[in-house]
């Protein structure tokens, strides 16, 4: 899982250094297995990082300190990563199924922010996600997926697939029909 983290990033990075000049935000999701391999909690509430989230700054701190990314480094490192998962009323985030009201909400907090999302100056780059981003939330810029999952269904893993397989948008909104970025 590790390695797949490295070579998501990897990749991330090479494509931002080709397109970001093009007008055209570089997004890359991470589905995992559970939240708290993304984000965890002591015993007084406060969230501290999973071994995902752990792992992720790793990587990045050392890509981005390679002289060829460098002019990409930014943003903070936790501007650039985030989870998007169901939370209960303490705020807490949670695994869900992906068919209850929490994930609702989180959908609907995806789907109003797309645009924002988009826009190559927020900094936010690399989306976790538990079950927040099943049918219904497409983003056109998702150059890449990284399943740190097991999906026994092929229907789920289309969904997840399905998430990236859209022609890109560059800041003006406008759809990429080039071979080459696609």
């Amino acid at each position: 899982m590790k390695f797949q983290i490295r070579k998501t990033v990897e990749e991330h990075l090479k494509k931002e250094l080709r397109l970001n000049p093009k007008g055209i935000k570089v997004l890359s999701l991470f589905f995992i297995d559970k939240v708290a391999n993304y984000r965890q909690y002591d015993e007084s509430g406060n969230p501290l990082q999973g071994k995902f989230a752990e792992w992720f700054e790793e990587i990045y701190k050392e890509f981005i300190s390679k002289p060829a990314f460098q002019k990409l480094d930014k943003h903070l490192i936790d501007e650039i990563h985030n989870g998007y998962f169901s939370q209960d009323k303490k705020g807490k985030l949670k695994d869900t199924s992906g068919e209850t009201q929490a994930d609702d909400d989180t959908y609907n907090l995806i789907m109003k922010d797309k645009e924002k999302l988009l826009d190559i100056e927020n900094p936010l780059r690399f989306i976790f996600s538990h079950s927040a981003l099943r049918e219904g939330w497409d983003n056109p810029n998702v150059f890449q997926i990284c399943t740190l999952n097991e999906t026994k269904s092929d229907i789920k893993k289309r969904q997840e697939i399905g998430r990236g397989l859209r022609l890109s948008v560059d800041q003006n909104g406008n759809r990429i029909y080039d071979q080459n970025i696609n």
